[in-house]
């Protein structure tokens, strides 16, 4: 898709299933390698939770699944995503963080800051190695604007592919 030294490329039609991509591709028509970045913490973070981003919904937070992990994060509590079914196996909770920092990483707003698919096989490999805090996601997280009402940017998110309204599973 790149040419050259190219490493990021507009599309005059974005195709695509909305949960997975990236902010930039989904309002701009704006790719790159680090878009499929982004799909890929997604789908870490749909894994450990069992659950969809498009589906999820938390109404009491207001809050989709990429934003419901980001405020589990802040308050050290990210372990709560892990799936039900898990929560009764011997699974290594330090793992379970982990997966879900890189899965934070990946889905940052700014693509330059999500870390190379190499990168992320190494941080998942490497038990010891010091991961880097990750900054609020990318994305339409849920969350609406102080006086209730959503923001442009949101309303666009929550548009199905028929240009009416969606309700991310409400």
């Amino acid at each position: 898709m790149f040419g050259g030294d190219q490493t990021t490329a507009y599309t005059l039609k974005v195709i695509g299933t909305y949960g997975y991509m990236s902010p930039e591709y989904a309002m701009d028509g704006v790719f790159s390698m680090k878009s499929d970045i982004y799909s890929f913490g997604v789908m870490v973070l749909e894994i450990v939770t069992g659950k969809k981003n498009r589906g999820f919904y938390d109404v009491e937070l207001d809050l989709n699944l990429l934003g419901y992990a980001w405020t589990l994060w802040k308050e050290g509590r990210s372990t709560e995503l892990l799936d039900e079914m898990m929560m009764d196996s011997s699974c290594d909770h330090s793992q379970v963080r982990r997966c879900i920092q890189v899965a934070l990483l990946c889905v940052d707003m700014h693509p330059r800051n999500r870390p190379l698919m190499s990168s992320v096989v190494m941080m998942l490999a490497a038990e010891n190695a010091m991961l880097p805090e990750p900054n609020e996601p990318g994305g339409n997280i849920g969350r609406s604007t102080s006086d209730g009402e959503l923001s442009q940017t949101q309303s666009q998110c929550l548009k199905d592919d028929s240009g009416h309204g969606g309700s991310l599973g409400r």
